[in-house]
């Protein structure tokens, strides 16, 4: 089966660039012929880290899947509409450099956090006739409104428009599911398929559970992206306005970043050690050693996505620290399946309280949640199910 399959960041890209590309090679394992259609090496630093963005399209093949590099706009500042708005013309435009043709593939699949990889999609679609899968990893215009990136209804009703262009829908969390069902105008299937524990960070983290007592001060940690849904500075001051115990190790890239940082410096306070991103080896080396992986969400922002930060916490065993709104993906996950303790921002206060004194028999408890919960992210099965619903979507 020949596949399109279109992203804006692919390895060496972190954050969802690791994971799309594991899928795109899981595929390839199971006899797919991948092409990925992507942007320069770009996320989650935002700059030009190959130093080949530009008009030129760039080629290569890894691990059996061909790669097309397309350039884009990059914005210096990712949380102005302006430049958010050119950043994701920019890559749409790119692309449409290069439309397939009738009989190049069987299927197109297309990943959504950004809507201008879903409009060349969309085009792809009609020029082709192909179906088209959409992924939703993230509703992009509620997110950019509720993280004071644009404001009025446009941006939904265009974000709506392109997603049913598409045959096929996916999504990551329950809650995402029951989200999208209304906006659905051809009644297209939507299926569960969370995001997994992609292999070459897998190869680093322990199966087992851990069975360590929290170590004092208690150890946390934070990993990833950092933009404005996730709040953690807000987090951090709420921490530094207490006398509670903890050691904050922080590894973040992204906007949010240097203001971050900046604040670091100001405070001086030697409870957060603010840092850049570490390797695989590295990550799941904090992640063995932490005593909670920290989780925030700006409010209101996370109804739209699930954060993929969570699933190498749970397999580390690592209890997880949540704090958002409790109707969120990761709220009715932290309540269904409790591998930590989960607090909305107007009980984040309450925090300090927990770090000066934790349980030892409910933190055992929310260890063993946690790896228990890690298995349902299994790498294998889920590309499994992908694979399997890809057969179905040629046959329609």
């Amino acid at each position: 089966m020949r596949l399109l399959v279109i992203v804006n960041v692919f390895e060496p890209d972190l954050g969802g660039g690791v994971l799309f590309s594991d899928l795109c090679y899981g595929l390839a394992e199971r006899g797919f012929e991948v092409t990925v259609r992507c942007a320069a090496s770009y996320y989650p630093e935002w700059r030009d880290k190959s130093g080949e963005n530009g008009w030129r399209i760039r080629s290569e093949t890894r691990r059996g899947v061909r790669i097309e590099r397309f350039g884009l706009y990059i914005p210096r500042n990712p949380q102005a509409l302006g430049e958010r708005l050119l950043y994701e013309g920019s890559f749409c435009a790119s692309l449409m450099r290069r439309l397939p043709r009738r009989g190049d593939y069987d299927a197109l699949m297309v990943f959504c956090p950004l809507l201008g990889a879903v409009a060349y999609a969309a085009a792809c679609r009609r020029k082709t006739g192909l179906p088209l899968w959409l992924n939703v990893q993230d509703l992009p215009a509620e997110a950019a409104q509720a993280g004071g990136i644009g404001r009025g209804r446009w941006m939904v009703r265009l974000q709506d428009a392109l997603f049913n262009e598409a045959d096929a829908w996916s999504t990551i969390s329950p809650a995402m599911v029951e989200r999208l069902k209304p906006r659905r105008r051809r009644n297209q299937p939507i299926r569960y398929l969370p995001n997994w524990l992609h292999a070459s960070l897998a190869r680093h983290l322990t199966p087992a559970p851990k069975t360590k007592s929290p170590a004092s001060p208690p150890r946390l940690l934070y990993s990833g992206n950092l933009g404005t849904k996730q709040h953690l500075l807000e987090l951090c001051r709420i921490l530094h306005q207490s006398d509670a115990p903890f050691a904050f190790r922080i590894q973040a890239e992204g906007s949010g970043a240097g203001a971050l940082r900046k604040w670091a410096d100001e405070t001086g306070d030697q409870r957060f050690d603010v840092r850049g991103l570490s390797d695989e080896q590295e990550l799941a080396r904090a992640l063995r050693e932490a005593d909670f992986a920290v989780i925030p969400e700006r409010p209101e922002t996370g109804g739209s996505f699930l954060p993929s930060k969570l699933i190498p916490a749970l397999a580390s065993g690592t209890p997880v620290l949540a704090v958002c709104d409790a109707d969120s993906p990761l709220g009715a996950e932290m309540t269904a399946h409790r591998p930590g303790p989960l607090y909305a921002w107007p009980e984040a206060k309450n925090l300090p309280a927990l770090l000066a004194s934790i349980d030892k028999e409910e933190y055992a408890a929310w260890q063993a949640n946690a790896a228990a919960r890690a298995a349902f992210y299994d790498r294998e099965r889920v590309l499994d199910q992908y694979a399997e619903a890809l057969r179905r979507l040629r046959k329609r």
